[in-house]
């Protein structure tokens, strides 16, 4: 099967991108469909452009049916099929013919309609019983009646226009003659009803067993994808082991270095608190002395004897006092500033790595092919950070002061002679990555939050707004003060603007918005060649590169014939198909992405793009096709 895939490709049409139906061969020698490229060119006008090299044709070329592709077309179909279908197993083979039904009693006379019949007469194209059958026997008359057993529903057997037995079958007309419609009939094929009974026998038995063949395929299909879906199943449960894992590990480390930096202030805590304790007790120790001599000088001046209060009071005399001094003991705040300045730079500095990592990748598809099939974030890749920190790995260790007081921290707020090498190492690796993936985790739980909101939930955040008539291509007609739009029938020759779509009928909403959460929904009248979307205001407005989706500054979805696509910096990305007229764009400018939603009773994803918007954004809309229509929504 492999090797018709290459075939398939030059065999389908670059418009609809389907098998080619009636295919027709431009003068520059593409092929397309027929019908494909009539409604291409009813919409375009003239000059008619070949749509896969541009060729200009004036006047519109008279195609004629190409009869060899078409040909090709239908092998090649035939092939695939017989390539898709497995043969049934060894020893199957399709039932036998039931034999014909057992007549459920005799034919009656068409005489007497009373006596069962004995013959049937091929000319007079009655059956008799043996009485009325005498004549035929008798008569020199009758001699010719060609006579046979007993035909049964000889009515809806003979023919109706020569009343005759139809013993013979036209496989040209699929229908049963009598031997007189032979003249008729003369250039068919026409073959004796046994014949055709068995020719049609053996072609039934062999489409019954390329039925039998495909059921079996279809069983294979739905194993495989069990399978597949197992498998699927099993390598998301092992990458989400894998995550728990890696997880942990960023939690030890992060616990680490909490406990690291938390540790070091509590030592310059006791620090202090030590020496407070030690001034306390020599204070406490210093007033018990001053409160002794106390007692004493007032016990001495109590004294009356001269000698007994000269002898005392000298020696209290003295005594010496001095006042109390109170050292200066603060904390270390140079440990502290570089705890926090540490943080803070970390922060700073992984703020810049995650704008850099979204610049580099700014959106991010759903799910398979799965409608609205929407995957979860995905994982940024851990932060090695001893390429962005090379000043402090090199740092050399200051000398301890004199006092008491810890040497100055590194930047990153654990003391690296308490820690081995590698544990330094993997802390500031650890710190900085969990610093990343909660940026990037709290962005994936606000986008998963709004995509399982129900629309009365989008509703909430509803904007109502109209569309620039300043932006608007000539050919693009804005109606029901301006929520409409439509291709028109001929230019409406605008008036010059800076703004307005000169290459592509497109046309932006009046408002811009680059703060907050904002929703519209759209209703599609004929969503053939339309498309909706988001812009900045300095997207291009000429040239091929002007189309919503075909450069940076765009994103959008778009429905090209019944195909239904996502598109952002022209590169494309095809979505499933679905019945909803009605598109929902949620526009998140706080966290970076936009959801578009096809919203019936429910909504259901479409596609979404995540990426750091730079500028404000314009709801943006495209409409190609005759008769497709845009019509922004109102709410109640």
């Amino acid at each position: 099967m492999a090797e018709l895939v290459p075939l398939a490709e030059e065999l389908s049409c670059s418009i609809c991108l389907e098998p080619f139906k009636v295919p027709v061969t431009t003068p520059c020698g593409h092929n397309f469909c027929g019908s494909c490229l009539d409604e291409t060119w009813a919409v375009q006008g003239p000059p008619y452009l070949c749509p896969q090299c541009r060729a200009v044709y004036h006047a519109r070329p008279q195609l004629r049916k190409n009869t060899v592709l078409c040909a090709v077309v239908e092998q090649f179909l035939q092939a695939e099929q017989a390539w898709a279908a497995p043969p049934p197993p060894d020893g199957w083979k399709p039932p036998a013919r039931a034999a014909a039904p057992s007549p459920a009693g005799p034919v009656a006379c068409d005489h007497c309609l009373k006596e069962p019949a004995v013959k049937t007469c091929l000319v007079c194209m009655a059956s008799f019983c043996q009485e009325h059958l005498q004549p035929h026997l008798d008569s020199p008359a009758f001699r010719d009646h060609q006579l046979q057993p007993p035909v049964r529903d000889l009515m809806r057997r003979k023919c109706p226009q020569h009343n005759r037995l139809r013993d013979f079958f036209c496989p040209q007309h699929d229908e049963c003659i009598c031997h007189i419609c032979l003249v008729e009939h003369k250039a068919c094929s026409p073959a004796s009803l046994s014949q055709a009974s068995a020719d049609l026998e053996t072609k039934l038995k062999h489409k019954l067993t390329v039925i039998y063949s495909q059921i079996n395929g279809a069983s294979r299909a739905l194993e495989d994808v069990r399978a597949r879906q197992q498998d699927v199943r099993e390598a998301t449960n092992r990458k989400m082991e894998q995550l728990r894992q890696e997880y942990m590990e960023i939690k030890v480390l992060i616990d680490a270095a909490e406990a690291t930096s938390t540790r070091k202030i509590k030592e310059e805590e006791k620090r202090v608190n030590t020496k407070f304790d030690n001034i306390y007790q020599i204070l406490l120790k210093k007033k018990s002395e001053i409160q002794a001599l106390k007692e004493e000088v007032e016990l001495a001046l109590n004294k009356g004897d001269e000698f007994e209060f000269l002898e005392k009071g000298i020696k209290l005399q003295g005594v010496s006092t001095k006042p109390v001094y109170v050292p200066k003991v603060e904390l270390n705040q140079e440990l502290i500033k570089g705890v926090s300045q540490g943080t803070s730079d970390l922060k700073d500095e992984l703020k810049r790595y995650i704008r850099q990592a979204q610049d580099k990748k700014p959106e991010e598809p759903t799910g398979s092919g799965n409608p609205g099939e929407h995957g979860p974030a995905s994982t940024p890749k851990p932060i090695h950070f001893a390429k962005k920190f090379p000043k402090e790995e090199k740092r050399p260790k200051k000398p301890p002061p004199a006092s008491a007081s810890a040497t100055k921290m590194p930047t990153f707020g654990a003391p690296e002679e308490l820690l081995e090498p590698k544990q330094a190492g993997l802390e500031s690796v650890g710190k900085a990555t969990t610093t990343q993936l909660n940026a990037a985790a709290l962005k994936a739980k606000v986008l998963e939050t709004f995509l399982a909101k129900s629309r009365p939930e989008l509703l909430e955040y509803a904007v109502k707004f109209s569309l620039d008539y300043n932006t608007a291509h000539n050919k693009v007609a804005l109606s029901e003060n301006y929520s409409v739009a439509s291709v028109a029938d001929s230019p409406l020759n605008y008036q010059p603007h800076p703004k307005r779509f000169v290459y592509c009928s497109q046309v932006l909403g009046l408002h811009c918005y680059k703060k907050g959460i904002h929703y519209w929904e759209v209703e599609l009248q004929k969503s053939h060649f339309c498309g909706v979307g988001v812009c900045y205001g300095s997207m291009p407005r000429q040239g091929p590169e002007s189309r919503l989706g075909r450069n940076s500054a765009s994103w959008c979805v778009e429905w090209f014939n019944t195909k239904i696509s996502a598109w952002h910096n022209n590169v494309e990305k095809t979505l499933p198909s679905t019945k909803a007229t009605r598109v929902g764009v949620l526009l998140n400018c706080d966290h970076g992405f936009v959801i578009f939603f096809a919203v019936a009773e429910r909504v259901h994803l479409m596609y979404k793009f995540k990426v750091d918007f730079t500028e404000a954004l314009y709801p943006a809309f495209w409409v190609f096709s005759a008769g497709a229509m845009l019509s922004i929504c109102s709410y109640k």
